[in-house]
């Protein structure tokens, strides 16, 4: 598949439940979105990828060249070190420019804040030693940290990564710190503009079940596009009722959506791995409040029906029939109720009760579906 042009998906591998079986997921990240995507894949989702921006390479960033020189120039007293990717970035620019053993020195020479342990790793790694780390993996403990020590009079750095500060420089500056940014991998536009738009105008029309956000530019810009389309009030109707869910890597990223009343599910640790495994609790929680029947758990999703966790191989229209018979949970379904939600507009009872024979069949399983003598049919549910 075309990176943000279609769905792929892939049944569950071996030792993980497919319990996202049917869920069509988009992804809107551009940066490691094919790992995410396998991850959603190997439990059953179906993955679309519609990046909202792109990356600009760092090794291609003049201006961070630039201010690299400056502060080899003039060293700084403390290098703030806020992501892990944006700090290897950071150096791999400056080892392609020449200038790797200059700030090596000048990284050597000065006191360096981590925010947290991803950073402090690839601090590591480039053989160098944190001095200090934000365990909360939040630039408002360090400047928690800055502030409580003073810093008027001090040169600070501060790496970023793609969308800047969160307000990290302007404190500083605020409280008398000559401050100096340095922004890895800028954020650019949509790669791919047309499977954007697609990305939100599928989302309106209810073919979209999760939305997953990496980062809160990524988030916004996927917002704009909603926008810019004009389908802001069907995307935010799917995310209020639940039928389409936001899920965001972190609360950063999740500030833009809760800005405009989204609330997505957010994991407990700003991680990918974290990220999917907390969209997995979600359908798995959605799964156990499924209708209990005498044939196991079956729950009826957008696409597909799932009894026990396994697809049921039913027809569109047998589909709608179990759909209807499920929001019933027991209670009896009229033949002209079945009608309804059937194709086309006949009044034949018969057409009903083929459906149900055929609903019967592909489900396999006996007991199901009950007939009730001159007044309909119902699922055979287990007592609350």
């Amino acid at each position: 598949m075309t990176r943000g042009s279609g769905a792929a998906g892939a049944p569950g591998a071996p030792g993980l439940s497919p319990v996202m079986t049917g869920c069509v997921v988009l992804v809107t990240a551009d940066r490691r979105s094919g790992e995410l995507g396998s991850a959603l894949a190997r439990r059953g989702a179906s993955v679309r990828h519609a990046p909202a921006l792109s990356i600009v390479p760092h090794e291609h960033d003049d201006q961070l060249l630039l201010d690299t020189k400056a502060l080899v120039a003039d060293p700084p007293d403390t290098v703030v070190v806020t992501t892990g990717i944006g700090f290897r970035g950071w150096v791999e620019a400056a080892d392609a420019a020449g200038l790797a053993d200059e700030l090596s020195e000048v990284l050597e020479r000065a006191r360096i804040i981590a925010r947290g342990p991803k950073a402090r790793g690839a601090i590591q790694a480039a053989g160098l030693q944190a001095d200090w780390v934000a365990e909360s993996e939040t630039s408002a403990e360090i400047l928690d940290l800055l502030l409580t020590e003073g810093v008027a009079g001090h040169r600070i750095a501060v790496q970023h990564h793609g969308a800047g500060a969160d307000g990290l420089d302007i404190e500083l500056a605020a409280a008398g710190a000559d401050v100096h940014s340095l922004v890895v991998y800028r954020w650019g536009p949509a790669p791919d503009p047309q499977a954007l738009t697609n990305s939100v105008l599928a989302a309106a029309a209810g073919e979209i079940d999760a939305v997953v956000f990496t980062s809160a530019p990524g988030a916004a810009a996927w917002l704009a596009a909603v926008d810019a389309e004009g389908v802001w009030p069907a995307v935010q109707q799917r995310f209020a009722t639940g039928a389409m869910v936001a899920a965001a890597v972190g609360p950063v990223t999740a500030r833009p959506l809760r800005e405009r009343g989204v609330e997505p599910v957010v994991p407990d640790r700003g991680r990918l791995g974290a990220l999917v495994r907390r969209l997995v609790s979600h359908y798995e929680q959605a799964q156990t409040s499924a209708v209990s029947t005498v044939a196991g758990r079956l729950q009826v999703r957008r696409t597909v029906a799932l009894l026990d966790g396994h697809v049921l191989p039913v027809s569109p229209s047998g589909l709608e029939v179990l759909r209807l018979l499920a929001a019933a949970e027991g209670e009896v379904v009229t033949r002209a109720q079945l009608l309804a939600v059937l194709p086309g507009d006949s009044n034949d009872p018969h057409t009903a009760e083929v459906a149900v024979a055929r609903l019967r069949e592909a489900c396999a399983a006996k007991g199901l579906v009950r007939t009730v003598v001159k007044r309909g049919y119902r699922l055979d549910v287990l007592p609350r």
